[in-house]
């Protein structure tokens, strides 16, 4: 999995690459708009570490987030997984607080918590919150009625029991969507500090963006790109060795 995840990375980023050499050479742009490969090299070699650095204290930030999205995710879709006037109000409050554009939520939370790691972190888990808490009430809400009608029948059908079954039915899709977070937790990280923060991947590239340094952001690119694919080729093996421990047990 984490071979297919890179060489996926990969094909993408030097395809991206290609295109924007592409171009260069058909408009005739100089280096200073877009830089040659022996630019981005030299970028590389010289800014490989100090950005390595800036993208796992932007790493570090994500994962937390969206660890936080998923316990919250989790914990609204099992409360509000059933049709009644609490699982509607709880459905409902979740959806009227996505409502508001993190664009116009960032500088309150700017305000109440300054520029650090708190506020980087809220950003990220509200970004990958919403859509782990449609998967999970849509997955906690659709019965597995051959399995829940036998504990029913024989009275030893729980909340509890209920959701396991429908989570070990429907790992997979879980195990998908929470590998897809990882993207949106990392996204949301860069964004908060490309706005105002004074750390991390985002605020690096917002430095280079005012610089007009191209090179700069196509090697932060590669670094967070190489980074997502691990983490969620690991996500993707972990979820695999999970569902083969459940269903052994």
């Amino acid at each position: 999995m984490l071979h297919r995840r890179i060489l996926q990375f990969l094909i993408v980023y030097l395809l991206g690459v290609g295109l924007l050499l592409t171009l260069k050479l058909a408009l005739g742009l100089s280096d200073y708009v877009i830089p040659g490969p022996a630019s981005v090299w030299h970028t590389g070699q010289t800014q490989f570490l100090r950005y390595a650095g800036d993208v796992l204290d932007t790493f570090g930030v994500a994962v937390v987030g969206q660890v936080l999205s998923i316990i919250l995710a989790t914990a609204v879709g099992v409360a509000g997984r059933r049709a009644t006037w609490l699982g509607s109000f709880i459905k409902v409050a979740a959806y009227n607080v996505q409502a508001y554009p993190i664009v116009a939520i960032a500088p309150i939370l700017f305000i109440l918590l300054g520029d650090g790691f708190l506020t980087r972190l809220f950003i990220a888990a509200m970004i990958c919150y919403f859509p782990l808490l449609l998967s999970v009430i849509g997955i906690m809400s659709e019965p597995v009625a051959d399995i829940e009608h036998f504990y029913r029948v024989t009275g030893r059908l729980r909340w509890q029991l209920e959701v396991k079954i429908r989570a070990f039915e429907n790992l997979h899709k879980l195990t998908t969507v929470i590998s897809g977070s990882a993207t949106l937790a990392m996204a949301g990280t860069i964004v908060a500090e490309f706005i105002a923060a004074n750390a991390g991947i985002g605020y690096s590239i917002r430095i280079a963006l005012y610089q007009s340094d191209l090179a700069k952001i196509l090697v932060a690119l590669f670094i967070i790109g190489i980074t997502l694919s691990l983490y969620q080729g690991l996500l993707e093996m972990l979820g695999a060795g999970v569902k083969k421990a459940w269903a052994a047990g």
